[in-house]
């Protein structure tokens, strides 16, 4: 089994981390195949899967048989959680009870959004052996009072303040750290200014890692294009075309054929 501690071991010998994100066992078996370092079971669940506006709606009862579904598909790669909505912000108590819940669904490690009103937690759950993985700049959990999914850190006071949210985080012994939506040159001087790895979505190419959406990346969603998103597959038309081809044939008494058919 994979730990987190990969993570560093590759960012100390200057190679590039890839993190998907999925949600079942379908799409982690893919994964498994692939030579994708991990896996994030995102809180995105709630939009993507169950068709939710935000992810303020992803609950710990929602994420954790999405959790379970993927550890029992994903073979040896590193399974991190996201701590969904208020669950790492409810007091102590709650946190690790939500942190544990998770770990004992499979994940191997948990990321939990915010900077120093988590210190508490994350530093209890560290203490009590169970890695963590910070979040910084937009974090869609906040995004009620960030006011919709905007770039992070573009001021120099704004800056200087996500890096000491970053080391604060660093100090109490976070295994990564997730920068989302902020200006490549900031993302770079905070993974340069680290000892844990840095991974970027919409952070540009000098952290230490990537990660994507499965169905973003794969094209999945036509509608949904944001500027840091490369799609390596139209997945959307793909599988319109193949229904299309489904119904012509059923239509045509063309499948099933004999061969397709029991005698």
């Amino acid at each position: 089994m994979q730990t987190v501690t990969r993570f560093n071991a590759l960012k100390r010998s200057q190679q590039k981390i890839s993190m998907v994100t999925c949600y079942d066992f379908w799409s982690a078996q893919l994964v498994a195949d692939s030579g994708v370092d991990s896996i994030l079971v995102g809180d995105s669940l709630a939009v993507v899967m169950h068709g939710f506006p935000s992810t303020v709606h992803a609950t710990l009862e929602l994420m954790l048989p999405h959790v379970a579904a993927v550890a029992r598909g994903a073979g040896n790669k590193i399974i991190v959680a996201d701590m969904p909505f208020m669950t790492a912000s409810s007091g102590l108590e709650a946190g690790v009870a939500a942190a544990t819940a998770l770990i004992q669904a499979g994940a191997h490690v948990v990321k939990i959004e915010g900077a120093s009103h988590q210190v508490p937690l994350i530093a209890h759950l560290v203490e009590a052996g169970i890695p963590v993985i910070g979040h910084l700049g937009l974090t869609p959990q906040s995004v009620l009072q960030l006011g919709g999914h905007r770039v992070q850190a573009k001021s120099t006071a704004a800056a200087e303040a996500l890096l000491t949210q970053a080391l604060n985080l660093e100090s109490v012994g976070i295994s990564a750290l997730v920068l989302e939506c902020v200006p490549a040159k900031i993302a770079s001087r905070i993974a340069q200014t680290m000892a844990c790895a840095v991974i970027g979505i919409g952070a540009g190419v000098g952290v230490d890692g990537q990660v994507l959406v499965l169905q973003d990346l794969l094209g999945a969603n036509r509608d949904f294009s944001p500027k840091f998103l490369r799609k390596y597959a139209d997945l959307s038309q793909e599988v319109v075309t193949a229904l299309n081809r489904y119904h012509e044939d059923v239509v045509s008494a063309d499948f099933p054929s004999r061969c397709e058919s029991y005698a």
